[in-house]
């Protein structure tokens, strides 16, 4: 037998024949001495060898990133610092939250019905250069009025490029203003001055050559729908000004109108309509300037498109019908203007008198119409336009072109077309109307404050001055401005300070003892927003000094103008002194209404 020892460690010097080398069981190669002897003693140690198979582990190397000392103290801080042995729990980062995209639902308006009204009037409606519902379209807006500053100009990251580009732009969205007019029934339009900036200016002007393709694809638009298209150059065009650089400048303005119609084809009915202008101190002078220049320095063209305007202020049908018979020239009669300053004649004496010159000239006639704002009482408030327009003027021929010059521009087109119901509207193409705005209006009374004889209508806490009203004064005083059709008064001024602002003589008083010569020292400036403005004290009585709050300053109720208590003298003037601006006006603003 052999020992335990010696078959653990032998090995098999030499190979049965009988054994297969297929076999499954594992052959031990040899190593060095034979351990055995006999196949039998091989075959005996095969036998012992286990038949169970053996788990195999998988040792595997868990590699982790190694992260830059450098790095890691440079995060360390004060509030950060760690024990070596201290473990830290990672949280795990929150996920990004998507926001979600807002989803705009369309706006509805709430459209009021209106009260319907029966009309004869079976013309055209238009507005005037801009459509509110296209300009608020967003990302994109839709308008023909995009302009800049010269200043922009003059950066070189824009330069006259940017500025032509605006003007080509502008052009463009006509077109687009033209279709949207179409599908809404309105065919008479107004088109901006302002669609290509700085056109007619002396140094930056330039030619509208460059945008004939857009010009001319809005003149075809307009041509194939039967639209018409008018301009209205602004105030400062004016051809009876003394000022040669004013008229020159003016008729720079006209050519530039004149070469935008012609690029787009537009026949003898785009016409552009001005103002005679101011009166410049002598209204007759002023015409035979206009005339002049009418008749020397424009073009024929420019004569075969102007036509004059009534305004409001200084020329009304009256003063020039007679300048339109002798040069033949269309004039267009306003409703508005003619209602603050009226003609003589009756209305539809002036629209027969009118109506003959253009059609005498062949083109077709066209008129403008406007309302005051709600609660206008002055001159200068009732020239301001409403909103809308609620009625059509009794007077107004059926087939004329009316231009409604209102703030809501095609909403007051489309609000007339339903109350006559002119016209089919489009609902979603309607807007509210916005509720009107009152004036600011403030009356001072005999109290120095608002209340039962000073009313205001504006919220506004800082006090105003006294505003002029049309109505005439209780003692008949009324405050003539060389203008003879304006009459204004003032209710809040007290009389003694209306006498010295008519007559420039202050009211006698009662005791002429006790008057005092005004010390000339009393008359201290004040300073102004603008103005230089000089406040008349009271002078001061002997052996007393004025009353002056703690501290040494003037208090709030001397710095408006309330008067100084114990002592004031000045009280034939009413409330405190009187300030007198550097142009000869008086504090109560006899200016308003010009």
């Amino acid at each position: 037998m052999v020992s335990k020892r010696k078959r653990t460690i032998a090995t098999v010097a030499e190979t049965d024949s009988t054994i297969a080398l297929d076999s499954p069981v594992p052959v031990v190669p040899a190593t060095g001495a034979a351990l055995v002897s006999t196949p039998e003693e091989a075959q005996d140690l095969i036998r012992r060898v286990s038949t169970r198979k053996k788990k195999t582990v998988v040792y595997t190397e868990d590699v982790t990133q190694q992260v830059d000392d450098s790095l890691d103290n440079a995060f360390d801080g004060p509030l950060t610092d760690l024990e070596e042995d201290e473990l830290v729990d990672e949280e795990p980062s929150p996920k990004k939250k998507r926001r979600r995209k807002k989803v705009e639902e369309p706006i509805v308006y709430d459209i009021p019905p209106v009260e319907t009204k029966e009309t004869n009037f079976k013309g055209r409606l238009g507005y005037a250069c801009l459509n509110t519902v296209l300009r608020a379209l967003k990302p994109d807006p839709v308008f023909c009025s995009r302009t800049l500053r010269i200043d922009t100009i003059l950066k070189p990251d824009y330069g006259m490029d940017y500025c032509k580009e605006l003007g080509r732009k502008n052009a463009e969205d006509l077109s687009r203003l033209i279709e949207w007019n179409e599908e809404n029934n309105i065919k008479f339009l107004r088109i901006s001055s302002e669609m290509f900036p700085f056109a007619s200016h002396d140094t930056y002007g330039y030619s509208l050559d460059y945008a004939d393709r857009e010009l001319k694809a809005a003149g075809d638009l307009a041509r194939k729908y039967g639209h018409r298209l008018t301009s209205h150059p602004g105030q400062y065009t004016q051809l009876g000004s003394p000022r040669e650089v004013v008229v020159t400048a003016a008729i720079r303005d006209l050519a530039y109108h004149c070469q935008m119609f012609r690029l787009m084809g537009l026949d003898q009915d785009s016409v552009m309509i001005i103002h005679m202008g101011g009166m410049f101190g002598d209204k007759p002078a002023t015409i035979e300037r206009f005339k002049e220049a009418y008749r020397t320095r424009l073009t024929d063209e420019m004569r075969a498109r102007l036509v004059l305007e009534n305004d409001e202020m200084c020329y009304n049908p009256d003063d020039l019908l007679p300048v339109c018979e002798e040069l033949d020239i269309p004039l267009v009669f306003d409703y508005h203007h003619n209602w603050i300053y009226p003609s003589e004649k009756p209305i539809p004496e002036l629209i027969e008198q009118i109506n003959a010159i253009w059609h005498r000239r062949g083109i077709k006639p066209k008129q403008h119409l406007s309302e005051p704002c709600p609660g206008a009482e002055t001159v200068m408030e009732k020239r301001k336009h409403a909103d809308r327009c609620m009625t059509l003027p009794p007077d107004l021929p059926e087939d004329m072109d009316l231009m409604i010059e209102a703030k809501d521009k095609e909403q007051a087109v489309l609000h007339l077309y339903r109350v006559y119901n002119l016209q089919p509207v489009i609902h979603e193409n309607l807007r509210p109307e916005k509720p009107p705005k009152p004036f600011p209006r403030a009356c001072v009374g005999e109290d120095g404050e608002g209340g039962e004889n000073g009313t205001s209508s504006s919220p506004r806490k800082r006090r105003t001055r006294t505003k002029a009203k049309p109505e005439e004064d209780a003692a008949g005083t009324d405050f003539n401005l060389g203008v003879d059709r304006f009459s204004l008064t003032y209710d809040c001024v007290p009389a003694a300070l209306k006498e010295l602002i008519i007559t420039g003589v202050a009211a006698e008083p009662k005791d002429l003892d006790d008057t005092e010569e005004p010390d000339p020292a009393a008359m201290m400036p004040s300073k102004g927003k603008g103005k230089t403005k000089t406040r008349v004290r009271a002078p001061k009585k002997e052996g007393k000094s004025p009353r002056t709050p703690r501290g040494g300053k003037r208090g709030k109720g001397a710095a408006e103008g309330k008067g100084v208590k114990d002592g004031d003298e000045s009280g034939d003037l009413g409330q405190g002194s009187l300030v007198v601006g550097s142009g000869g006006q008086s504090g109560a603003e006899v200016n308003e209404g010009v």
